[in-house]
């Protein structure tokens, strides 16, 4: 079952290259020769100049698990604080938007006088 999924990311992971690739190719080939006076490049290149700006630009990592991952952490983390921690905490997120402590504040508004 395990292979499977494997095969099946891998599968992903591959298509999603391929059409990646091709799509920069034809924006490469549409674009910068016409403005930059560059040379045309065929799909390998295209593949390579994918790879090389990912390692470059956006790094290879592994997702930590996105929002679950984050409220794990954070429950973890509450429960090993003391009342006071918490607190302070709270104290020092109540100025930021959308934390969920504390009251909301409306935006004020100015009315005109008759």
């Amino acid at each position: 079952m395990k292979f499977l999924k494997v095969l099946k990311i891998m599968i992903i992971v591959v298509a999603g290259s391929c059409v990646l690739g091709f799509l920069l190719m034809h924006l490469w080939n549409w674009l910068m020769p016409g403005i930059f006076g560059l040379k045309t490049i065929t799909f390998v290149q295209a593949l390579g100049l994918f790879v090389l700006s990912k390692i470059l630009l956006g790094g290879i990592h592994r997702h930590s698990g996105g929002r679950r991952g984050w409220k794990r952490h954070m429950n973890e983390r509450w429960s090993h604080m003391s009342q006071e921690d918490r607190e302070r905490f709270r104290a020092g997120m109540r100025g930021h938007r959308k934390c969920g402590f504390g009251p909301r504040e409306e935006p004020k508004t100015e009315q005109a006088s008759s």
